[in-house]
């Protein structure tokens, strides 16, 4: 696909360090989240029932509880990339249930243009976007929610355009008399339509399980996920791990069962869940050992951040940890038009 794919390449391989099985498949953004929430707790969490923004990684999520809600999400992003999405759910009526659509962006700027020899011709743009609509169910006298998304997907390098369509699905088990809920999602079962180039690529396809659990005396709710259950072998060498003897003979790392298991374990807490004021943090183990550096103290894998309710508005805040050279912070604002 000429020199543009081979550019835009590089930006897919530094997206790989979101814990994503990246520079694999066609539209890695579809595993980037934007929600601020879900960034600060370890950027997996799939049990939110209460966010407007979670349907948009598991569908089995969506109910009145996020009726008219509307959020708006933003973050600057790594080497000057922007992604963004928008989401907001309406109740139908209480026999049908609630609706829920999303539009997902990422822009990654200015970039340059070059031929095979390596001269430069100019600048372009790239840019991806996914617009989502999805649906829940409560199955009959259970506690056990299914849900799906539908997503149109665009991406355009400067003159190519490639189009896909895609699927989520989740299942949900949630009991307001139960401090405990989990779930499993697939996401992103599709095709590509139209290709770049004339040759198809595969959609990023994943699926995680998650869970959740609130304590019953401390106001301190815990999350995890499983993540990339389709592949089981994730783990990529760190190049700071390896080693190099006296004959100048490197020695990649070696990544056992038990340091590929961990990878797929993405871990968040979250104190006063129910206050007008939370406090999160979390720590996604793949992109730790991935980033890590030897002798120096990255902090990466870490997010963190805090939410604040203000009458109808609520504000949320995440602060990503991936190197020591590199972090990202996400904003989102969220607004219930059922309050006045």
């Amino acid at each position: 696909m000429k020199y543009f794919y081979y550019l835009l390449l590089s930006v897919f391989f530094s997206l790989e360090i979101n814990s994503q099985v990246g520079g694999e498949n066609i539209y890695q953004f579809l595993n980037l989240s934007s929600s601020a929430r879900q960034i600060a707790l370890g950027g997996e969490v799939l049990t939110l029932t209460d966010d407007v923004n979670q349907p948009i990684w598991n569908p089995a999520v969506i109910s009145n509880e996020i009726d008219h809600k509307i959020s708006a999400n933003y973050a600057s992003f790594l080497a000057g990339i922007n992604i963004g999405s928008i989401s907001y759910a309406r109740e139908i009526s209480r026999h049908f249930g609630t609706i829920h659509a999303s539009i997902n962006y990422l822009d990654y700027g200015t970039l340059i243009g070059a031929d095979e020899q390596g001269n430069e011709t100019g600048n372009f743009g790239a840019n991806d976007l996914a617009i989502s609509v999805g649906y829940a169910l409560n199955l009959p006298w259970t506690n056990f929610f299914f849900g799906a998304n539908v997503k149109l997907i665009n991406s355009n390098i400067q003159n190519f355009t490639s189009f896909g369509v895609a699927a989520d699905f989740g299942i949900l088990y949630n009991s307001p008399y139960k401090p405990y809920s989990f779930t499993l999602v697939a996401r992103n079962a599709g095709a590509q339509i139209k290709s770049f180039n004339g040759t198809n690529e595969e959609l990023p396809f994943k699926i995680a399980f998650g869970a959740s659990y609130q304590l019953e005396y401390v106001p301190l709710k815990w999350y995890l996920t499983l993540d990339n259950l389709q592949q089981w072998d994730v783990s990529e060498p760190n190049p700071s791990e390896q080693t190099t003897d006296l004959e100048g003979n490197v020695t990649e790392q070696e990544i056992g069962f038990i340091g590929n298991a961990l990878r797929h374990f993405v871990v968040g807490a979250e104190l006063f869940p129910e206050s007008a004021i939370n406090l999160r943090v979390g720590y996604n183990v793949r992109r730790a050992a991935e980033l890590k550096l030897q002798n120096i103290r990255t902090f990466g894998g870490i997010s963190f951040g805090f939410g604040i309710k203000m009458n109808r508005f609520k504000f949320n805040y995440a602060y990503s940890k991936f190197h020591t050279a590199t972090n990202a912070s996400t904003f989102s604002l969220e607004m219930d038009l059922n309050r006045r």
